[in-house]
């Protein structure tokens, strides 16, 4: 089974390179507002000719952008003929990626409008701004049109672009793809905060190697269960608390900084050069604490998922918890990047990844007659059973809490909890 990763650099283009990067984002947002333009004109010609057709599909929008830019209507070049004076200055891949892009987002705002998607409804497309839309562009590696360390180990080679300079070594995507161990699928570049360049390549990989993976599932799983105060608490079938993982808490630790450079910003005047490098400042403390909370995510589900070939994660509504007073410090935990991490690094290793459900009460379930007592106060904390009275005691506010794993059968999922009285409201 083939699995996707991503290779991300940073890049160190030439002044020459850093206009035709900056030209290419150009492109695709002009392709991008053009199909949309098309679109709409489409949709109020529909109006009077009901039979006029829509493109919708990404598809239909490549060749209806394709059909434009070599009519009168895009222009005419400097001997006169038709079409987008400029077109081969720049790849042509990335008209017809802005056109995927599109037919996505009406596909999406389709789905939704009849109820076919869930979640928040997607509103219909809107235009895209130089000062608010993300600065990126997207190619793909149609006839190995994409080239990683060629003359140089630490380059990258993309179409009509020529070979750009990335400040990360490559070896190990090097290795790969000479191995043929990886595929190149698409190249996204797209500019941060402070011009600052990446390029991602989305790697169509083989599977890891058979000694890296488990060789069986074990019998007895591990819980993880995630918190504020502790990041996450790792415990066996047996209550046993294996370890505790503490968060670096990035956004509570740049916080006085973040203050102070916001203050900064609002004071400075709109338009001014002072005012764009205080916003430069910003962003780059925001790309910080994203970057650190990404990386302990990552570390902390890979090691997991190497050590571990069955884990037990309870499905939390991240998005429900957003509304409460605790937003900021769900936010700074990360706990739906984790869970994304954990889910598909997993299956990577040969793992097992059983989710407990929310609503589960595993708090007030016997765990040897799978007997449901009533709902348990805050304060209670001895969990007795009456039916067979089994009991079980939970630590008190000063000691270690454990996590309580209750196995209801060998077909069902397990539900895990920590303590009521170590939860947070």
């Amino acid at each position: 089974m083939k699995r996707h990763t991503t290779f991300s650099f940073t890049l160190a283009p030439t002044r020459v390179q850093l206009a035709a990067l900056k030209q290419h984002v150009g492109a695709a947002r002009f392709a991008y507002n053009q199909s949309l333009r098309m679109v709409l004109e489409r949709l109020e010609r529909k109006k009077a000719e009901p039979q006029a057709r829509v493109p919708w599909s990404g598809f239909d929008l490549i060749n209806a952008f394709n059909r434009w830019k070599l009519s009168e209507e895009a222009g005419r070049d400097e001997a006169g003929r038709s079409g987008l004076s400029w077109r081969g200055e720049v790849c042509q891949q990335v008209f017809e990626e802005a056109a995927v892009d599109l037919g996505r987002a009406l596909a999406a705002f389709s789905s939704s409008r009849k109820g076919e998607r869930r979640g928040r409804r997607v509103r219909f497309p809107r235009f895209k701004k130089r000062s608010d839309g993300r600065q990126s562009f997207r190619v793909r590696n149609r006839k190995r049109d994409v080239r990683v360390g060629e003359g140089a180990a630490r380059t990258i080679r993309l179409p009509k672009l020529g070979v750009l300079g990335v400040r990360e070594s490559t070896r190990k995507l090097r290795r790969m793809l000479k191995k043929g161990r990886a595929k190149i699928l698409f190249a996204t570049v797209r500019e941060g905060i402070g011009g600052r360049w990446t390029v991602s390549l989305n790697v169509e990989a083989a599977p890891l190697h058979p000694a890296r993976q488990h060789e069986s599932v074990e019998t007895k799983p591990v819980g993880i269960d995630r918190g504020l105060h502790t990041f996450a608490v790792v415990a066996d079938a047996d209550g046993r608390e294996l370890e505790r993982i503490e968060s670096p808490r990035p956004l509570r630790a740049a916080l006085p900084k973040l203050r102070r450079r916001s203050r900064a910003l609002s004071r400075k005047q709109k338009g001014s050069r002072n005012r764009r490098r205080a916003r430069e400042r910003l962003g780059q403390l925001h790309r910080r604490i994203a970057n650190v909370r990404l990386d302990f995510a990552h570390r902390q589900s890979s090691r997991l998922a190497k050590i571990h070939s069955h884990l037990v994660l309870e499905t939390l509504c991240t998005i429900g918890l957003m509304r409460t007073r605790l937003a900021r410090s769900i936010v700074d935990s990360a706990w739906a990047l984790f869970a994304t991490l954990l889910t598909y690094k997993v299956g990577w290793y040969g793992g097992v990844l059983t989710l407990a459900h929310r609503f589960y009460p595993s708090t007030r379930r016997c765990s040897a007659c799978g007997h449901v007592e009533e709902p348990l106060p805050l304060s209670k904390r001895t969990f007795c059973c009456s039916r067979c009275g089994h009991s079980v005691c939970w630590a008190g506010p000063t000691a270690t809490p454990t996590l309580q794993l209750v196995w209801l059968s060998s077909r069902t999922s397990i539900g895990l909890r920590s303590p009521p009285s170590r939860r947070r409201r």
